[in-house]
């Protein structure tokens, strides 16, 4: 299944040196049997970057949380099979059972430097905006509006070395 979890630049960091990603609560966005059935329409490719705008979003929690934090979202593609479905806390949510080693990652989505500004400011209102603030819902979407951009496995050093 392919699993999009939520991360920071500094977990990315983390996972080239460790050589293993350690999602957050164990919590991932999948398509899920709950998330289909949550749309009416809708092939696999549009539901599962549904799931993995799901994981973006969670990164900015994650951005939120952390002074230090590069703004920039990020998501890790991975595929495994070892996943609990929770459609109790939402219709994409999963838990992994523990760290994702390296050779599971398909890639890592990530915005590019023009998409700072607007991540850091829905970083500051994402709960507001999630208690339905029409202000904070604009400026969230300001964050959304950006593509986040796809890199191999690979590249991520070298990525995270140009930062």
């Amino acid at each position: 299944m392919r699993v999009y979890l939520p991360a920071t630049v500094a977990m990315l960091r983390g996972l080239v040196d460790d050589g293993q990603f350690a999602p957050v609560g164990g919590t991932g966005f999948a398509l899920t049997p709950a998330l289909r059935e949550s749309y009416a329409t809708g092939d696999t490719e549009e539901l599962e970057y549904s799931a993995m705008l799901d994981a973006a979003r969670a990164s900015l929690r994650l951005i939120a949380g952390d002074e230090k934090a590069v703004p920039r979202r990020a998501v890790v593609s991975v595929d495994v099979e070892d996943v609990k479905l929770r459609p109790d806390l939402d219709f994409s949510v999963v838990k992994l059972s523990g760290p994702v080693p390296l050779e599971l990652v398909a890639a890592v989505h990530l915005d590019t430097l023009e998409a700072e500004d607007d991540v850091r400011a829905a970083a500051e209102v994402i709960d507001a905006a999630d208690l339905g603030d029409p202000d904070a819902e604009f400026t969230l979407g300001g964050a959304e509006d950006h593509e986040l951009a796809w890199y191999a496995v690979q590249e991520l050093p070298f990525l995270l070395e140009l930062m």
